[in-house]
């Protein structure tokens, strides 16, 4: 079998909110037995990449494997905050949808 490219809300779901300007997205695989292929492709590193457009200082991703979940909180994203971003979506609940866009390989390889 060869590997597929997939984006993710093809495997999962996801939620987001904010705290200040800090944006939190939590992402929850739909299958558990899809956690390490994404755990090795949804890195950090890859996720502030797919946000630089939101130009997160620090990514930092939790990983909750027994829910089947990650939780990424991206620090200084959200232009000031609710109270201080002129964007449409201060609060960050759209930005999940970006989150699953990023594209993911899974079958064997």
């Amino acid at each position: 079998m060869s590997r597929t490219r997939v984006p993710l809300h093809e495997l999962a779901h996801s939620r987001a909110g904010d705290k200040g300007n800090t944006l939190n997205i939590s992402v929850i695989l739909y299958r558990a037995e899809m956690y390490e292929t994404v755990a090795r492709q949804l890195t950090a590193e890859r996720v502030a990449e797919a946000f630089s457009f939101r130009k997160p200082t620090r990514v930092t991703r939790y990983d909750l494997p027994e829910l089947g979940a990650f939780n990424f909180v991206l620090e200084n994203a959200l232009e000031g905050g609710v109270n201080g971003s002129l964007g449409l979506d201060g609060h960050g609940k759209t930005l999940s949808f970006a989150m699953l866009q990023i594209p993911v390989e899974i079958g064997a390889g």
